[in-house]
C-alpha cells in the first residue's frame, strides 16, 4: 500500500524514474480498487453498459497518476515517455510495453536521473 500512496504523492510528476516494484504495486492496487468498485457498481445498480459509475469516476481520477508512473517506469529502462503512445497499437503495443515494464532498471545514472534502487541503498 505504501508504494501505491508514494505513486499518488507524485500525482503528475513525469520526471525521474520508478522502480519495477513501484509500478507493479501501483498496478495491483489499481486493479483491486477497480474490481471492488465494479462490484459495488453491480450491487448498487449503477453499472452502465461497460463501466460503472464508481469505477468510471475512479478511472478518471487515477488517469494522471497512472500515466505518470508508466512514464517514470519507461525512464527507468532508459526509454522516453513517448513510448506510452505505442500502447495504442493493438496487441503488439501492449506486449511491447509489458516487456519494457518487466525489464530490470538500468543501473547507475541515465539521462532521466539516478537509479531509485541506488537512492534506497
Amino acid at each position: 500500500m505504501s508504494w501505491y500512496l508514494a505513486a499518488l504523492k507524485k500525482y503528475a510528476d513525469f520526471d525521474g524514474r520508478a522502480r519495477r516494484k513501484e509500478y507493479w504495486m501501483f498496478a495491483l492496487f489499481n486493479f483491486l480498487a477497480i474490481f471492488a468498485l465494479a462490484s459495488f457498481d453491480t450491487l448498487l445498480g449503477t453499472m452502465g453498459s461497460r463501466i460503472g459509475l464508481l469505477s468510471g469516476l475512479y478511472c478518471l481520477v487515477i488517469f494522471l497518476p497512472s500515466l505518470a508512473v508508466a512514464i517514470r517506469r519507461l525512464h527507468d529502462t532508459n526509454r522516453t515517455g513517448w513510448w506510452v503512445l505505442f500502447g495504442i497499437v493493438p496487441i503488439v503495443g501492449a506486449i511491447v510495453l509489458l516487456i519494457f515494464n518487466v525489464l530490470d532498471s538500468q543501473p547507475g545514472t541515465n539521462r532521466f536521473g539516478i537509479s531509485p534502487k541506488e537512492t534506497l541503498a
